[in-house]
């Protein structure tokens, strides 16, 4: 099965840079290419992507309001956007998440992780490294601007092991590291991620941190 790419960067070498990689890899394909976010959502709707290569400062509409639009459409409910981002942008990072990006790479990304996580999206895993996690969560809890806590009522559904299970999620923790905290089987903690998604609604694992930085079930710097 060949995975469809969609590059929405303005800047043109950047793209060609993107698509050469992706077109020389077996079993990936670019099907479109753009230079702003309303653009990107158009050809979202017109090629139907496996995954969408987003950035985030772009013309007409950014990529945030695009990732949005895009993960709003129940049309598209298959179609995966990782925002191209820096350490510098870490409150656009945030917004990503919010707006229901499957992830984030770094815009000087290795070639080799592009493709790895072009791939693990496109499988229907959240792409979120411990190491930029913790960026996220100094950024989360330097914001001057943050909303008041929200507590979902469904939170009140999950089990003390899925609650234990969400804070190590959003600590960074793989199902692996997970397993060995909890001393468990990595069958059993991704069951229990499963279940978390499912109770709390979430799309995927980064949405899964996001709740629990704003609900206050972990606390930054705790």
């Amino acid at each position: 099965m060949t995975v469809s790419v969609l590059l929405a960067d303005d800047q043109g070498l950047v793209r060609a840079g993107f698509s050469a990689l992706i077109a020389a890899e077996d079993g990936l394909e670019v099907c479109a290419e753009v230079a702003d976010g309303a653009a990107a959502v158009a050809a979202a709707r017109e090629h139907r992507p496996d995954v969408v290569l987003m950035d985030v400062r772009m013309p007409v509409m950014d990529g945030l309001e695009a990732t949005a639009a895009i993960t709003a459409d129940p049309a598209l409910a298959g179609v995966k956007v990782i925002v191209l981002t820096t350490f510098e942008l870490d409150d656009y990072v945030f917004g990503a998440l919010r707006a229901g990006a499957a992830g984030f790479l770094l815009k000087d990304v290795e070639p080799a992780d592009l493709l790895r996580a072009v791939r693990v999206v496109a499988a229907g895993d959240a792409l979120l490294h411990p190491r930029v996690t913790r960026r996220l969560i100094a950024a989360f809890a330097a914001r001057s601007d943050a909303e008041p806590l929200v507590r979902p009522a469904a939170l009140d559904e999950l089990t003390e092991r899925e609650l234990e299970v969400l804070v190590l999620v959003a600590r960074g923790r793989s199902n692996a590291e997970i397993a060995d905290d909890l001393v468990i089987s990595p069958l059993t903690a991704k069951t229990h991620v499963s279940r978390i998604l499912m109770k709390l609604g979430a799309r995927d694992r980064t949405q899964l941190v996001v709740t629990a930085y704003e609900a206050g079930v972990v606390v930054p710097g705790a």
